[in-house]
Parts: structure tokens; C-alpha cells; sequence
């Protein structure tokens, strides 16, 4: 049975950095999924920086809306590093093409999500080996001014809530450090 390990931080908290020498680490080939999408040429840069940070031999799969497909077309022996979970519901979230979603459209959306984050995560479990998931911790500053924002974190912090609750093991980084969470009670 798989492990799930979890990161998470604020922007540029280091969990990528961390999260990859946790994957690195654990003597395996690595399939690294990416939920980032190269909308413009910051991004595109962005992008090919972290391609060039992470060794030559590790398999992307870009999987900007779907992670799970991705996670099952990886190979059975692999460690499969996602990064990240945050972008993911990001993206679905801006599918819904509107600055101020209805409660309709986000409860549908927060259901949708819920059932596929509850899919990725049976899937992870059934692998062999560790499952390194990294997400943004978007629920520790100010309200958001925009129903969007607010969507967001509700939706992102949903997501967390529900992958933290299902890891073996945890970590919150900041500032470059990682503190090790203690382990869900509730499991």
C-alpha cells in the first residue's frame, strides 16, 4: 500500500525545492506531474527553469486539469511527485470563465473536486511506494475582496483539508524550512 506525503507552504515558501528532495530521495524513478500552464512568457520561463532544476532522468507528464490520469498512466514502479494541487484547482476553477462565480457553480465545482481529489488519492494509496503531493497554503491571510478569491481559497483549502487528512506524513514550509505536521487523528 502507498504512502501519501504532503506539502504545503505559501508562494515561495521552498515546498517545491523540498518536495523534490523528498522525492528525489526515495531511490526510485520519478514521474514529476505539472498542473502549471505556460500561459505567457513569465510562465514559460518559470517553467523551463524548474525543467532544468530537476534531473534529466525524470518523466514529466503535464496535467494542468487532469492529475489523476496522469497519476494512472505513470508506471507502477515510480514516485510520483505532484506539483501542484493548488494549481490544479486553479485552473478548474478559471474553466468556469467568470469573475464572480454563482454558489451553484461553486458547489457543483467543490464537488467535482472532492470526488476526483478522493479518486487521485484511492489511486496513490493503491501504488507502491511514497506519493509526494504539493500545495499552496492559501487559508492563513486576509479575506479575498473577490467572490473568485474567495472561491478559490474555500475550494483549495477544501482540497487540502481533505489530501492532509489522508497523508502519512506532512510538512508546512516556510521561509525554506520544513516543520513536519503531526499526523492526522482522524484517519
Amino acid at each position: 500500500m502507498g504512502q501519501i506525503w504532503f506539502v504545503t507552504g505559501g508562494a515561495r515558501s521552498g515546498k517545491s525545492a523540498f518536495a523534490e528532495r523528498l522525492a528525489g530521495g526515495l531511490g526510485r524513478s520519478v514521474t514529476y506531474v505539472a498542473t502549471l500552464e505556460p500561459l505567457d512568457a513569465e510562465m514559460r520561463v518559470r517553467i523551463a527553469r524548474h525543467q532544468a532544476q530537476r534531473p534529466a532522468s525524470w518523466r514529466t507528464v503535464e496535467a494542468s486539469r487532469a492529475p489523476l490520469e496522469a497519476v494512472r498512466s505513470t508506471p507502477p514502479g515510480d514516485t510520483v511527485l505532484l506539483d501542484c494541487l493548488s494549481l490544479w484547482v486553479s485552473n478548474r476553477l478559471l474553466d468556469l470563465d467568470t469573475e464572480t462565480p454563482s454558489t451553484q457553480e461553486v458547489d457543483a465545482l467543490n464537488a467535482a473536486i472532492a470526488a476526483e481529489t478522493r479518486e487521485l488519492l484511492d489511486q496513490l494509496t493503491r501504488r507502491e511506494g511514497a506519493s509526494v503531493l504539493v500545495s499552496n497554503e492559501v487559508g492563513s491571510g486576509l479575506v479575498p475582496e473577490y467572490a473568485l478569491g474567495r472561491a478559490y481559497r474555500d475550494l483549495l483549502g477544501r482540497v487540502n483539508q481533505q489530501v492532509a487528512q489522508t497523508a502519512t506524513r506532512a510538512w508546512l514550509c516556510v521561509a525554506g524550512r520544513a516543520l513536519e505536521l503531526p499526523a492526522a487523528d482522524d484517519r
